[in-house]
């Protein structure tokens, strides 16, 4: 929608705040994953005024339909409702959570549209309120998130070789590549990995404690990577707490 200023304007659009920090005196800079634009940074004005009706709303975690107008990088937010439905997270969960919204905020591009993505977002918020294993979640997530930015992972197929993966063989993950039979020592931007843990990957099945291992370590190598010479804080609360 166009207003009739030139203005571009969107109403009623289905979106989670990642992030938020103060802006001028009364106001907050919202960081925002919305269904069908991606990542939207919004001016809320007077948002933290005492007596503001955002102040209760504008909560991470939480499904919200909002409306903007302008088309800078950033946005004036006009309206802000919460749909409810959801469980807060709490204790380690919440950490997962600010986790999920690290990535997104590191590693989304602003205006990038993923709808896909957003649905797994919505899937994943609601499995961390639950009683599923954190790490699980987690590596499932990062999974789509990867997929989504068009960096998917090669789980099924030694790419040197072209032959499917075998449970008994050694592997090692090479970026931006893939699996290959295990030849010599590992070296230092690659993770080795049983053939089981790819087929264990590609499956999203997480039970086993060797799966979880390395699993861990490959998705490690592969974000930091991704991420340049950004640092995720969350990653290092979720170590300390030996969740990760």
């Amino acid at each position: 929608m166009v207003t009739a200023a030139g203005k571009s304007r969107q109403d009623a659009q289905p979106a989670f705040v990642l992030h938020h920090y103060p802006f001028r005196e009364t106001s907050l800079v919202i960081e925002t994953f919305t269904r069908d634009f991606g990542r939207v940074a919004l001016v809320a004005r007077g948002a933290r005024r005492p007596k503001s009706a955002l102040r209760g709303v504008l909560l991470a975690f939480q499904p919200l339909l909002i409306g903007w107008s302008g088309k800078s990088e950033l946005r004036t937010l006009h309206k802000a409702e919460w749909q409810g439905g959801y469980l807060p997270l709490k204790g380690q969960s919440l950490i997962c959570g600010f986790y999920l919204n690290e990535l997104l905020l590191k590693l989304l591009p602003r205006d990038d549209p993923h709808d896909r993505l957003f649905a797994t977002y919505q899937e994943t918020l609601a499995a961390l309120a639950g009683d599923g294993s954190h790490a699980e979640i987690l590596r499932r997530f990062e999974k789509s998130l990867l997929r989504e930015l068009g960096y998917a992972l090669t789980l099924d197929l030694d790419v040197d070789s072209g032959q499917p993966v075998a449970a008994e063989r050694r592997y090692v993950y090479i970026i931006e590549r893939g699996p290959v039979a295990r030849n010599g020592a590992t070296q230092r931007n690659e993770v080795e990995l049983s053939g089981q843990t790819l087929i264990d990957m590609q499956s999203d099945l997480y039970t086993s404690t060797v799966t979880q291992q390395q699993s861990k370590a490959l998705m490690r190598m592969l974000i930091n990577h991704y991420l340049g010479n950004q640092v995720l804080h969350t990653r290092s609360l979720l170590r300390d707490l030996q969740q990760l």
